[in-house]
């Protein structure tokens, strides 16, 4: 069982990732997008359903996964397991930060440059790098 599962989580954490590194490519484009116009209505409903059909879930499963393989696995005793569940909740956060803004741009609220969107899609880059090389180094 341990195996299916570790597949699952995997699966989840590459939809997962594949969504936070295009939904902020999203949010670039969307700025440039006249309020009201058909341009910005398209990205509001991609914006949307990106995030609650793919995003989402495959955060939900990720969790879920991650957490039994943590348990049945023993590894939440490991210093590397530590740290990588560290940089999981930051990516959660900033999960967290995304459907907001998903939000704001769905009531035309956005604040945000582009500039803003290209830095802030670096972030979920970062964090990936370094939870993989706990997962496949686990350097302590």
């Amino acid at each position: 069982m341990y195996e299916w599962v570790k597949a699952l989580h995997v699966i989840a954490v590459i939809s997962w990732m594949a969504g936070m590194l295009y939904l902020p490519r999203l949010f670039v484009y969307h700025c440039d997008a006249e309020v009201g116009s058909k341009q910005s209505e398209t990205f509001k409903l991609m914006e949307r359903r990106l995030l609650k059909a793919i995003i989402n879930p495959a955060m939900g499963i990720t969790w879920l996964a991650g957490l039994y393989l943590a348990w049945s696995g023993h590894w939440y005793v490991s210093g590397w397991f530590h740290a990588k569940f560290a940089l999981v909740i930051v990516l959660s956060g900033v999960h967290g930060f995304f459907s907001r803004w998903v939000k704001d741009f769905a009531v035309d609220r956005n604040t945000r440059s582009q500039k803003f969107y290209r830095i802030i899609n670096e972030v979920p880059t970062v964090l990936m790098i370094g939870i993989v090389i706990l997962v496949v180094v686990k350097p302590f």
